[in-house]
């Protein structure tokens, strides 16, 4: 039967240093063998993923949101920008942004924003922009619904008894009148000068009771 041996031999310096070198005994001769070792730990660590922080997509995003937000405070008057708190630096890019007229000089400023917004936390100048929206949409909302009342009024005999209910206190001779008239008019294809009259007295009516929370309920119970 063949002899098996294991030899090593001296490694010459052109000679790879991992690679182990077998010798074998077999008829009456030695076999050279090359045996590569295992690299077990080496393969585990290429494998395992590594963090290389954010993508250049994501940083991408992040800065067009901040550039975004740079451009809602130029949008703001001069009273909302004061209640902002922002660096002075920031505030003064911003004033002189809503001076450019120039496109491009505007384009290269608001850019010049967007690196600063990057010093500073955009959470609470996000917070204070969306309450004021959130605040602008409610201001919205009750102007539609004095709109509703009106139009109503004009429209449906009925509408006059619901509104005397929720708002008792009204001058009934006076709203009668704007109603009358605001239907002359536009049976006549008149100016809506009745129209806009009527529109203010149901705004002073509403305010001076305190029934701005009621108020858009009010309009949609009288379209229905």
């Amino acid at each position: 039967m063949p002899e098996h041996k294991s030899v090593h031999k001296p490694q010459h310096e052109d000679e790879d240093e991992d690679v182990e070198i077998i010798y074998t005994y077999e008829h009456g001769g030695f076999t050279e063998h090359h045996v590569e070792p295992e690299h077990e730990h080496e393969e585990d660590e290429a494998e395992e993923p590594r963090y290389s922080g954010p993508s250049k997509s994501q940083l991408k995003r992040d800065m067009l949101a901040l550039q975004d937000l740079g451009a809602q405070l130029v949008k703001l008057n001069k009273e909302r920008l004061a209640q902002v708190d922002i660096p002075e630096d920031l505030r003064a890019a911003v004033k002189e942004a809503q001076k450019i007229r120039s496109h491009g000089a505007l384009r290269r400023q608001m850019q010049y924003i967007g690196k600063l917004m990057r010093e500073v936390d955009p959470a609470p100048i996000q917070a204070k922009l969306d309450a004021w929206e959130g605040k602008s949409n409610e201001e919205n909302a009750r102007f539609h619904a004095m709109e509703r009342w009106r139009d109503r009024l004009i429209a449906d005999e009925q509408a006059f008894a619901l509104f005397m209910d929720e708002h008792p206190h009204t001058d009934t001779q006076q709203l009668r009148a704007l109603i009358r008239n605001a239907r002359k008019e536009q049976l006549n294809n008149q100016p809506p000068k009745s129209s806009r009259a009527l529109f203010r007295l149901i705004r002073e009516i509403i305010e001076a009771g305190g029934g701005e929370q009621k108020m858009e309920n009010d309009a949609d119970n009288a379209t229905e």
